[in-house]
């Protein structure tokens, strides 16, 4: 379906790509709720604290009262906590990536970008690394949705258990033993 951009070469599922009626899109878009917004980092802001602005709700996705800007130069990079992990710097983004996007540029805030699932599932803490803009020497971002499924943690409690490395033989006592011969031929 024609719908006014390039996916130049794919990653992204567009609004009109999508069969979900527009009240209810916004539901899958609650992990905001899950992140530790008083531990939230923004390497690089402009303004302290307003890397935490851009995740809002999906409802809010087009206010641009709230924004993030770049400092320095074009790189920003979030860490997002939703546990307690190390968090990431500068010095740690020539690292591999567990993911890379080409981002495309998206006033409405409708584009989506597929992860891959096997290395998103049971994430505890996210970085999220803004490298290069469109030629800007500033970068600024109004909106960064999450959506995915939240699952409580649940921690077992720590269970006793006694293991035989070798079994004693008078706790396994056997009354008769019949010696057995097998040939094989």
């Amino acid at each position: 379906m024609s719908h006014g951009h390039s996916h130049g070469g794919g990653g992204c599922r567009c609004a009109a790509e999508r069969e979900e009626p527009p009240e209810q899109r916004g539901l899958a878009y609650g992990l905001y709720l899950r992140i530790d917004l008083e531990r939230l980092q923004c390497l690089n802001e402009s303004r302290e604290g307003s890397g935490r602005g851009v995740f809002k709700p999906w409802e809010e996705r087009t206010d641009r009262s709230k924004f993030v800007e770049s400092d320095a130069d074009e790189e920003l990079l979030f860490n997002i906590p939703y546990k307690n992990i190390p968090q990431m710097s500068f010095d740690d983004t020539d690292r591999e990536p567990d993911q890379t996007f080409s981002l495309n540029r998206d006033l409405t805030g409708e584009l989506e970008y597929a992860t891959k699932i096997s290395r998103f599932s049971n994430v505890y803490h996210l970085s999220i690394h803004i490298s290069k803009n469109f030629g800007a020497d500033t970068t600024k971002i109004l909106y960064i949705g999450l959506r995915g499924e939240w699952t409580e943690l649940r921690r077992h409690e720590v269970t006793i258990c006694n293991y035989e490395a070798s079994a004693n033989p008078a706790d396994h006592r056997v009354h008769q033993v019949t010696p057995q011969t097998h040939f094989i031929s």
